[in-house]
């Protein structure tokens, strides 16, 4: 059995449950192949004091076996607002001990970053010290937002350079890492995964139903789902602005961030606020419930990767109406999986009254998302990670 030591920021704990399970999914699906023994590391930022809403991440900071994966979790000393050119260093220092007993115990055959900044570098120090092969994956923001950042950029161009692989989940992220100056030649697409047995259409008026119930939103009319973070890149806005456009219809929102309060006022100024529902964060048993009674999910992000939430809302049934943003064009790839729109209100508008006036049959919406799996996932990440091994 070989042994993967993966570096992941992105991770779920006690505290945060949902923070980056696709990255969770992932690690458990290699891992249940028997191939790969995977030990993952995932560094808890939190302030010298721990002060205020970091003392519950502080408390979470705590290791084990989760669903097949060694989880270790050491905490590293994070300065709030104004640590990001340190993150890396300060992850090294708490990691790199550990690593060491680790592989001293039994060696490892590769390490790995699940996210390009801070974990690449960081993790590209330890495989140094370990001297074994280096792979980076990139998601999305750490593209799009970190590689944009001097300080930042540097030290990803020098961790990519150092290592055997890189990882992108769609081909239009390889093209914008290759732009920040990242090898292309040495990048594989590696597509995300999903879980058939939960994702699937459920029946729209089954789930409408069960809306009603459980969150006390009325089962006539259309529903339109947004599902993501509530920050400024996802676009929720401009969803709310093109409810004024599509009468009746109400919308859902799955997720929470900073702009929460914002997107509350803007729906309360519109006179919206009877159809716009914040349903927060929900465990992911209950995400198919909301996709499967939505008629579109509607996410206009500035920037993506090969969004998880997309492929989710396929699975379900559920068209999509999204922006031009990342592996958009290579999931959207017939009328049944939705329409691609421009970044406004209007667009976003004209896009849903196309997929509700098409109507088009769950079951082949779903056919869409056919072709992913955590197991096809899994499988290609053993074969992968196999040639940085050769």
């Amino acid at each position: 059995m070989k042994r993967l030591l993966s570096i992941a920021t992105l991770y779920p704990n006690a505290h945060q449950p949902r923070f980056g399970t696709f990255v969770a999914r992932q690690m458990e699906a290699l891992a249940a192949r028997g191939d790969w023994d995977v030990q993952l590391v995932n560094p808890v930022g939190v302030p010298p004091l721990a002060p205020g809403r970091y003392a519950p991440l502080a408390d979470a900071a705590v290791s084990g076996m989760e669903h097949g994966v060694h989880v270790h979790r050491p905490r590293f000393t994070l300065i709030p607002a104004v640590g990001g050119p340190f993150n890396p260093a300060m992850i090294v220092r708490a990691v790199l001990p550990l690593a060491k007993r680790l592989h001293a115990m039994q060696p490892f055959d590769v390490v790995d970053a699940q996210f390009f900044y801070p974990d690449g570098p960081a993790a590209a120090r330890i495989a140094a010290e370990l001297g074994v092969p280096l792979s980076i994956k990139a998601r999305g923001a750490d593209i799009s937002l970190w590689g944009h950042k001097s300080y930042a950029n540097r030290k990803m161009v020098a961790a990519a350079r150092q290592a055997a692989g890189l990882l992108a989940v769609s081909e239009a992220l390889a093209g914008d890492k290759a732009a920040i100056g990242l090898p292309r030649d040495k990048i594989t697409i590696h597509y995300t995964g999903l879980d058939h047995a939960l994702f699937r259409p459920l029946g729209r008026e089954r789930s409408r139903k069960r809306m009603a119930e459980e969150f006390g939103i009325g089962a006539d009319g259309r529903l339109i789902a947004t599902v993501g973070a509530l920050i400024p890149r996802k676009g929720q806005h401009f969803v709310i602005e093109a409810l004024e456009q599509l009468p009746g219809a109400q919308l859902v929102l799955v997720g929470k961030g900073e702009d929460e309060a914002a997107l509350r006022q803007l729906a309360r100024d519109k006179g919206l606020e009877n159809r716009v529902h914040f349903l927060g964060l929900l465990d992911h048993t209950r995400l198919p419930v909301v996709l499967s009674a939505a008629d579109a999910m509607v996410l206009p992000s500035a920037s993506e990767g090969l969004a998880n939430a997309w492929v989710e809302a396929l699975a379900c049934g559920t068209p999509l109406v999204i922006t031009n943003a990342g592996g958009a064009k290579e999931l959207v790839t017939s009328a049944t999986a939705g329409r691609i729109v421009e970044r406004n209100a209007n667009a976003i508008a004209a896009g849903v009254q196309e997929v509700l006036s098409a109507g088009y049959a769950p079951e082949d919406v779903a056919a869409g998302a056919a072709h992913f799996s955590w197991d096809n996932n899994a499988a290609a990440l053993a074969d992968y990670y196999t040639t940085l091994t050769a």
